[in-house]
């Protein structure tokens, strides 16, 4: 899309301290280029959203959310109808079964969602990759690589008490289904 690509690496399992730390030698390098301001996708999550800008402001960064409050039904439809396009590479099993994940949605995969899950996984459902749409010069090209599972135990409790806290009352393992993508040798 012609910005600059600035690659955050984390290690598989990071604690919150390890993410945090990473996050903010991130941010220091963008800061030393200029950049004031972080964009980011959330729509509903009031706590994610004030977690995110309580960590910016200690940087001296201002988060920007412009979609929040939308619903997310119809910013679904407006994405597709603009030419958006975007694979499934991550579902939760609580919310969905294996078959979901490697696929790309489009309206069938929206009528295929149960009634309980958000059309853009905003409960962390699902997750995805943007390859192809209006605002870029190429699409992306990938290839499907190994689907796997993974099962997490209950993240242990920290000290802080931000949006990725559990308490003993949500106490469950829970696992993952990924889709690797590859990309492709031109």
């Amino acid at each position: 899309i012609g910005i600059p690509l600035e690659i955050m690496q984390i290690p598989e399992m990071p604690t919150m301290e390890v993410y945090e730390n990473v996050m903010q030698e991130t941010l220091e390098k963008l800061k030393n280029k200029g950049i004031t301001h972080s964009v980011f996708g959330d729509i509903f999550l009031e706590d994610l959203r004030q977690y995110r800008e309580d960590k910016l402001a200690t940087m001296g960064f201002e988060g920007v959310f412009p979609i929040w409050k939308i619903s997310t039904k119809d910013l679904i439809q407006e994405f597709i109808s603009l030419g958006f396009k975007t694979i499934i590479v991550c579902v939760n099993e609580k919310h969905l079964d294996k078959s979901f994940v490697g696929r790309i949605i489009d309206q069938q995969f929206i009528d295929d969602l149960p009634v309980d899950v958000d059309v853009c996984g905003e409960n962390g459902e699902f997750h995805t990759f943007c390859f192809d749409g209006p605002i870029f010069n190429k699409s992306i090209d990938f290839e499907i690589g190994e689907i796997v599972y993974r099962k997490y135990e209950k993240p242990k409790q920290e000290s802080s008490n931000t949006a990725c806290d559990t308490d003993d009352t949500t106490a469950y393992d829970y696992g993952f289904w990924y889709c690797d993508l590859l990309p492709k040798n031109d």
